[in-house]
């Protein structure tokens, strides 16, 4: 009630207003952080780094409230801030070296099967070739993004020869490309040569004495390894012999060279045939039915590889198989056991041979 211009005080004091409650938000512009999750929570950042590594000190419900909190707001750890501070990213890194990998998917998944299993993650980067600086680069990059180790996936020679001089600090295995004079380097390989002597020996003991390598590229350690192979098998029996001619690892070759061995004059047939890898055989056996050569009736033919479809081909490719998926899984087991101090060594995967119906003993021919 109003009297003479003057407000009646009222018996009771007036009670203070309420300021508006300040809500507490985070900044749209940026990510929220850990000072914003022990906003969010009512706690300490402390508190929040201690639930983030797993302290054992944090109450449940504390625990509870701050990982509702993480939930609500999406925090996200900075990985390479923390890697940089602790000097552990949980990733390995992945160089992939050349553009001819064609067993690449099967490796990855070796390599990515036994690094989470190990509680890491996979970094992939590429090098298609060029100076050894710039592979050295490629590493550096890696290393500068804190990874632990790394496995180089190589196609050729030159990627081995290129690391002979690379000091990275962080352990480092090559996979696929032979050895190199780096005893600071581990390797991981498929055993090429035991393969080709599995394949010769096999046509051997079916009774084959003229059997004829078609190779893959020799500029390749794979190549070549398969041919030492080949010919250590050849000298094991010494009534037997053989003929080396080059091919590039594609049907093409395969096609173009057992045109060759067919039409050619003044040489006695081969009574068998081993194939640089399964798709040279695959154009044997497109040469040999165009041509009218019956396989294995007239020659018997062995592959290498078994690449997928390799059991549904007429006939059914006798073959090497080899796992790749274990390749990949080694190479990371083999770095682990680095990053727990052992040395660098060496290791080489015994590939199968597997028999199908390409493969049978010579047919006389009196």
């Amino acid at each position: 009630m109003i009297r003479g211009g003057w407000a009646e005080e009222s018996a009771h004091p007036p009670r203070k207003r309420r300021r508006p409650e300040r809500i507490r938000s985070v900044d749209m512009n940026r990510a929220p952080g850990m000072v914003d999750v022990a906003r969010e929570a009512g706690v300490s950042h402390v508190t929040v780094s201690r639930v983030l590594n797993d302290h054992p000190s944090v109450r449940p419900e504390t625990r509870a409230r701050v990982e509702a909190a993480i939930e609500k707001l999406g925090y996200r750890r900075n990985s390479v801030a923390r890697a940089l501070k602790s000097r552990r990213s949980s990733t390995i890194g992945v160089v992939l070296a050349g553009a001819q990998l064609y067993e690449l998917p099967r490796i990855l998944r070796g390599v990515q099967t036994a690094a989470q299993r190990a509680g890491y993650w996979v970094n992939l980067a590429s090098w298609q070739g060029g100076s050894t600086l710039d592979l050295a680069e490629t590493l550096r990059r890696l290393t500068d993004q804190a990874v632990e180790a790394i496995a180089v996936i190589a196609d050729r020679s030159m990627v081995a020869d290129a690391l002979a001089d690379i000091v990275t600090g962080v352990p480092m295995t090559v996979v696929m490309s032979g050895n190199v004079p780096n005893p600071d380097l581990g390797f991981v390989e498929l055993d090429q040569e035991l393969g080709a002597r599995l394949a010769v020996r096999h046509l051997l003991e079916l009774g084959h004495r003229r059997i004829v390598h078609l190779t893959g590229a020799l500029r390749t350690f794979d190549a070549r390894a398969r041919v030492e192979g080949w010919r250590a098998a050849l000298d094991e029996a010494p009534e037997a012999h053989g003929e080396e001619l080059e091919g590039d690892f594609t049907g093409n070759s395969g096609y173009r060279l057992a045109h060759y061995l067919t039409t050619r004059k003044a040489h006695e047939p081969p009574t068998a045939i081993f194939a640089g890898n399964d798709q040279m055989a695959m154009g044997v056996l497109a040469a040999f039915a165009e041509l009218g050569v019956k396989v294995p009736g007239d020659v018997s033919l062995v592959g290498f590889d078994d690449i997928a479809g390799a059991a549904y081909l007429v006939p059914a490719l006798t073959t090497v198989r080899q796992d790749f998926v274990s390749l990949g899984e080694r190479s990371i087991e083999q770095l682990l056991r680095m990053l727990r101090g052992e040395p660098a060594f060496s290791e080489r995967i015994a590939p199968e041979l597997v028999v199908r119906r390409s493969t049978a003993p010579p047919r006389s021919r009196d």
